[in-house]
């Protein structure tokens, strides 16, 4: 229905309702709003249009967050990051859909934005906008200030080129203007403000939206600037149109999220093990190669570039707290022992204390279970992953393997069933998902595209729970996966409440499993037959 969806995310925004009307009243195109209340919900309201969508939070998401939720809203070709405090171009959409190749994000021209005076309410004189005035300039009022809105744009001073410093800080590049690349209605520019900008929808995706680790503010310009050129891609200022931006001037006239410099320092030392550090997975140059593009690039010049990158493990651990404890607490404790300090989230129905807990209180079902297991994906910053649940004894060798490739799915087919109710032990030829491991962007991708598939189809068989082993259609995308054995076995408790069924009689299978073999021990781990609950104390 829509070529344009322009994601407003709003905090305590006063003009807000200035911005709408302002999108509405310039845009020529199928141009739609889509509005996130982030945490308040403004005082007349918002009327109703067709082409305005809004979404309300009762508690706060944050900024970056709420972008993300506008974005995912969307069914647009093409997305808009705007901030509450803007005016347009007329036909500022249509004049960005026209030059806008795939992997470009592009900065309209910017201007500062006269939102409002102060007019004294006894000679009617105009103080520009910021904090109210405690008296007047003119006849020494000290009261009755009325707050009068103005929302014209300012030509001068013109922005057009950004760059970011070596601490990786925002700032304005001006005398990039004179140079021979800055010419031309669409120009290259290294970073921008990060107020507004334009992308393909599906872009956006590609270079993970905006990264919620950074916090709720800060680093925006960097984070757009970093992943659109080192993807493989371009941003660019197109001077063919603009937005104007009002710019917050002081104490009582300040940012509607609460920002303190502790906030801004972790989202700065985010941002720099990303970017300083090579820590993109996505990235297809490191960050000597942007500087080396926009050279010479101020502050940059005698900087001493890491020329390494060591990948990064993780784990995401994932339970519905269906497991017996003393099951569950068993396998917690072996996987601290077995990964290396491997960084560790979980994400639990209830509250567990394990690693980066987080709880998602969702019912039972294989959707949760996705769910769950993008939350974790979204939540850790690891170059790889592996999945870990509840009920598997994982043996350290497991969490020594490495992905050879990023675009492919491995799994750990070393894998040892054992019935809970009388410790034998199994082993047949497998695939499952508590044994895989792969690059965690390429599970992002796969688990937002399964969620948003079981979503609107509903789960079935045929998409099945791995990745990469249903094939495209059937499946849910083309990627393909390896097999690959640990050194030792893990071991798959059967318990009686697990979410597939448990499975010792050849008999229950559609088709007769290979690499068949029952046995009373397992290899490492020892003896299990009639013994469960001793094989349990001894791991403990």
């Amino acid at each position: 229905m829509f070529d344009l969806s322009v994601i407003i995310a709003a905090r305590n925004e006063e003009f807000l309702q200035q911005t709408i009307d302002n999108v509405i009243a310039n845009k020529q195109g199928k141009t739609e709003i889509i509005v996130i209340l982030d945490g308040y919900w403004p005082e007349q309201g918002i009327p109703m249009h067709p082409d305005i969508t809004v979404i309300h939070y009762e508690e706060s998401i944050g900024q970056r967050a709420a972008v993300n939720k506008g974005a995912k809203l969307s069914q647009a070709k093409y997305i808009m990051k705007l901030d509450a405090h803007c005016a347009l171009d007329r036909g500022f959409d249509i004049k960005l859909m026209a030059d806008c190749e795939y992997d470009w994000t592009v900065i309209p021209r910017m201007y500062n934005l006269h939102a409002f005076d102060w007019q004294c309410g006894k000679c009617g004189n105009r103080t520009y906008q910021g904090p109210e005035p405690t008296e007047c300039s003119e006849c020494n009022n000290t009261k009755q200030f009325e707050k009068v809105i103005v929302w014209k744009h300012k030509t001068n001073p013109t922005s057009e080129f950004y760059r970011f410093d070596k601490d990786l800080k925002f700032a304005y590049w001006r005398d990039f203007k004179s140079r021979p690349e800055a010419q031309g209605d669409i120009a290259d520019t290294m970073s921008s403000l990060g107020a507004c900008f334009f992308m393909h929808r599906e872009r956006f995706w590609d270079i993970d939206g905006l990264d919620e680790k950074h916090g709720s503010w800060g680093q925006f310009g960097t984070e757009m600037g970093c992943k659109s050129w080192l993807s493989g891609g371009r941003q660019v200022t197109n001077k063919k149109t603009w937005f104007a931006h009002m710019f917050r001037t002081g104490k009582g006239f300040g940012f509607p999220y609460k920002m303190s410099g502790k906030q801004v320092g972790r989202a700065r030392k985010y941002s720099k093990k990303l970017w300083l550090e090579n820590s993109w997975p996505k990235a297809k140059h490191d960050l000597k190669w942007l500087i080396d593009k926009f050279a010479p690039v101020p502050e940059w010049e005698d900087y001493k570039f890491s020329t390494s990158k060591k990948l990064t493990k993780g784990l995401v651990y994932y339970t519905d707290n269906q497991c017996e404890e003393r099951i569950a607490s068993t396998v917690r404790k072996q996987i601290l022992k077995s990964c290396n300090g491997y960084q560790l989230v979980s994400v639990s129905q209830y509250p567990i204390s394990f690693g980066e807990n987080i709880v998602f209180p969702e019912s039972r079902s294989v959707l949760t279970m996705f769910k769950q297991i993008l939350r974790g994906l979204e939540e850790i910053n690891t170059d790889i992953v592996f999945l870990v649940e509840h009920d598997v004894l994982y043996h350290p060798s497991h969490f020594e393997f490495t992905p050879p490739e990023k675009d492919k799915y491995y799994y750990n087919v070393n894998t040892w069933k054992l019935n809970a109710k009388d410790g034998q032990a199994l082993h047949y030829y497998t695939q499952q998902v508590s044994g895989l491991c792969a690059y965690r962007e390429l599970l992002l991708e796969h688990y937002r595209k399964r969620i948003d598939r079981v979503e609107k189809e509903g789960f079935t068989r045929k998409i099945g729970f791995e990745p990469g082993n249903h094939p495209y259609p059937r499946g849910i995308d083309k990627v393909g996966f390896e097999d690959w054995r640990s050194e030792y076995p893990n071991v798959d408790i059967r318990h009686g409440k697990n979410l597939s069924g448990v499975r010792f009689d050849k008999k229950q299978f559609r088709r007769e499993p290979t690499e068949w073999q029952l046995a009373d021990e397992i290899p490492f781990w020892g003896k299990t037959k009639g013994r469960f609950d001793d094989f349990l104390r001894s791991l403990n």
